[in-house]
């Protein structure tokens, strides 16, 4: 039986541990969600319809695994991985910033 709180059934917790803004689109914001290991990702775009667009975003989300892609990078898991630790420590699941 699976104890991990961060994986559900099918689905698995992701955090919030980067967002950027995309370098073609100006309106663009690229959210990045990864698995508390760092290894897998869920990569989400989210336009903006004005410049005080305040619209909450969440520090999780419950993904499929299917949903998700590989990270591949060793560098970039590592820091997925303690941003998502940060992210874990310092929030609740359904907290939004």
């Amino acid at each position: 039986m699976n104890t991990d709180p961060d994986s559900l059934a099918e689905e698995r917790r992701v955090w919030l541990v980067e967002r950027t803004y995309g370098d073609d689109e100006l309106n663009l914001v690229i959210l990045v969600y990864a698995t508390p290991d760092g290894e897998r990702y869920l990569r989400k775009e989210r336009a903006l319809t004005s410049f005080d667009d305040e619209r909450p975003t969440p520090v999780s989300m419950l993904v499929a695994p299917e949903e998700l892609g590989e990270v591949g990078d060793a560098a970039e898991s590592e820091r997925y991985a303690a941003e998502a630790d940060r992210m874990r420590s310092n929030h609740d699941p359904e907290d939004t910033i």
